[in-house]
């Protein structure tokens, strides 16, 4: 009986497992090395394809790129104000589309979400922190603790809105990773809930057995769903990044 809850547990997936005993290389570090390797492959192929109509007559996946391109530009303009702004613009859709690449991989049977580990969206979410900390030292100096003391507070509102707002600066990066790491596990053990449902069905007789279809058709729109969540978290981590970012270089 332990044996059969072992194999249809859905936090199984989540297990990061060697590949061989000898060579210490896990499915998560296949994963990171698939995407990188996807995403250098991709990108280097539309800036040396130059003699391709790729850039001439849209195909579908040129529209795609390009949509992709000015939503992000446009969510950068908006949410970094000043002159500077675009200057964010290859981090933050560099962020989107290796975040959007690990959540939507680990939808395809037997791969793995990178992203539902606490410690890869904490690495993420820390790496944007500390560099949004060296763009406000660089830019503004001390000036950087006017982030928890707004000008005109006085002396008795310090003592209490400056450890809140440390709190809530210090809290930044957890949030940003926690929110990552909750939807897409979520997700996807909702998913391994159904599928190992329908699983169990198949093994019954009877009238029992025809029972598999429903958890099957309702995995239908749950994948549907999972595939829109995907993207709105990729989107909803670059939007935060966005906001931080200009709280950064402007001081907000």
């Amino acid at each position: 009986m332990s044996t059969f809850i072992t194999i249809f547990s859905p936090l199984e997936q989540f297990q990061i497992l060697p590949l061989s005993s000898s060579i210490f290389i896990t499915n998560q570090t296949v994963i990171l090395i698939l995407v990188l390797f996807f995403i250098f492959t991709f990108f280097f192929s539309l800036l040396s394809n130059k003699d391709s109509s790729l850039f001439i007559i849209p195909t579908r996946l040129q529209l795609i790129i390009e949509f992709l391109f000015v939503t992000i530009l446009k969510m950068v303009t908006d949410n970094i104000h000043g002159s500077r702004a675009q200057l964010f613009f290859p981090l933050v859709f560099s962020i989107f589309f290796f975040i959007v690449s690990l959540n939507l991989i680990g939808l395809i049977p037997y791969s793995f979400t990178v992203t539902s580990h606490c410690i890869v969206t904490l690495f993420l979410s820390f790496s944007v922190f500390i560099g949004m900390n060296i763009i406000c030292v660089r830019a503004h100096g001390l000036k950087i603790f006017s982030l928890f003391l707004p000008a005109g507070t006085s002396v008795a509102l310090s003592l209490l809105l400056v450890p809140v707002e440390l709190i809530s600066y210090i809290f930044k990066p957890l949030s940003l990773a926690i929110r990552l790491f909750c939807n897409m596990m979520a997700g996807h053990t909702l998913l391994k809930v159904f599928v190992g449902f329908a699983w169990s069905l198949m093994a019954c007789s009877g009238a029992a057995f025809f029972l598999q279809y429903l958890p099957i058709i309702i995995l239908v729109p749950l994948l549907v769903l999972e595939f829109g969540v995907a993207l709105i978290q990729a989107f909803v981590f670059s939007l935060l990044t966005c906001i931080y970012l200009n709280d950064a270089v402007n001081l907000h």
